[in-house]
Parts: structure tokens; C-alpha cells; sequence
């Protein structure tokens, strides 16, 4: 009995330090439920200075692209994923659809 308390408080500290370092990394909570256990994070979308990656495109004469197009339609959208404690105890993150 005691061991399951034990392994519950080690899932929770766990849960609570992934959502610490989330936080830490730009996401804000949106939606948090402490009966379930479940977080809804969001980051928010990242502007792309197109004038400056021009320049370094430029200035490459063309390799900066790749990393150009991976800035603009990967790295720079907004991100929101869920974390929460599954069945068996164990924190889990997944991400959500944006529509």
C-alpha cells in the first residue's frame, strides 16, 4: 500500500516537473483540472523576421532556404499540447490539434 503512495507521489512530482519545465520553455496555461490531472498548455506563435532571413539567404546564396522554410512553417507556429496522468498513474504529453 504504501509503495503504490509512494510510486503515485513519484508520477505526481513527475507530472508537475514536466509541466515546470513547459512553463520555462514559453507555454502558458490555459486550462488546468487538479481532479483528473490534466494541463492544457499553449506557446504562442513566433514572428519571422523575412527582411533578415532574406539577407542571410542572400548573403549563403541560397543554403539559408532550408533553414528559412523550417523557421517559417514548422518552428514558428503556435503549439498547444495536453499533459495528464494516464490510468496506470504514468504522466504523458500529447499534442493537441490547432484547427
Amino acid at each position: 500500500m504504501s509503495s503504490n503512495k509512494s510510486t503515485s507521489d513519484d508520477n505526481l512530482i513527475k507530472f508537475l516537473s514536466i509541466i515546470a519545465d513547459k512553463t520555462n520553455d514559453g507555454f502558458v496555461v490555459l486550462e488546468r483540472n487538479d481532479k483528473l490531472p490534466f494541463v492544457v498548455l499553449l506557446k504562442k506563435k513566433k514572428k519571422v523576421d523575412h527582411v533578415f532571413n532574406f539577407c542571410i539567404f542572400c548573403a549563403t546564396l541560397g543554403l539559408w532556404s532550408i533553414a528559412w522554410i523550417y523557421i517559417s512553417q514548422v518552428s514558428s507556429k503556435a503549439k498547444k499540447i495536453l499533459i495528464a496522468i494516464d490510468e496506470d498513474g504514468n504522466p504523458f504529453e500529447e499534442k493537441c490539434y490547432m484547427g
